[in-house]
């Protein structure tokens, strides 16, 4: 089997940690039906085998509820974005958020800029965070990088994130390899949950 096109940045080797894991689930959206569709499948297994483990899932949603909370984005995509209360705002049924779930929702590529998710985090004494969603380059890896700067431990999905083309996602995933995040998919996961 050929190697995948980041492993000479894959340096570093660590399974998570259920008792200090949560599992962020990154804007699973119809707005990105087209994006996320592919992944489903490794992302459900994902979600299953974290809810087994007992590690809490978190989902993210974002959207607009007006010009207030644009920031540069409205600029940036010439006005295209989610905004709150349409359908293109609500999460795909199939990832299956759970009652129990928690829910953050964010109005700009990170989900920690605004909201009370790393108190939450703090609160709950977690300290890493396994990163899955779209996409792959934009909120996924933002999201990343600021676990990562606010001291929280990372693993990056590398089948349960997805984003426009395979270029963009690839060198996302080499350069947080580099310098963010621990790489993880479906196969290492359940390994790690089964020792």
């Amino acid at each position: 089997m050929a190697k995948p096109p980041y492993a000479p940045y894959v340096t570093r080797d660590r399974a998570p940690d259920a008792s200090e894991a949560v599992l962020l689930v990154i804007d699973m959206q119809e707005y990105f039906r087209g994006i996320a569709t592919p992944i489903l499948p490794p992302i459900k297994q994902t979600i299953s085998l974290c809810r087994s483990a007992g590690i809490p899932v978190i989902y993210t949603r974002h959207s607009h509820r007006g010009p207030s909370d644009y920031g540069m984005l409205y600029e940036w995509w010439d006005g295209d974005l989610v905004f709150e209360g349409t359908p293109a705002a609500e999460l795909l049924p199939e990832v299956g958020r759970g009652e129990g779930d928690n829910l953050v929702h964010k109005h700009t590529y990170s989900a920690f800029y605004d909201t009370d998710l790393e108190s939450f985090l703090r609160k709950h004494g977690k300290k890493e965070v396994i990163i899955t969603g779209v996409m792959t380059n934009l909120c996924c890896e933002t999201n990343a990088r600021d676990a990562f700067v606010r001291g929280f431990r990372v693993f990056f999905s590398t089948d349960s994130t997805a984003t426009v083309n395979e270029d963009l996602h690839v060198s996302t995933i080499k350069n947080l390899a580099y310098g963010f995040a621990y790489l993880v998919d479906v196969s290492s996961i359940k390994a790690a949950f089964k020792r």
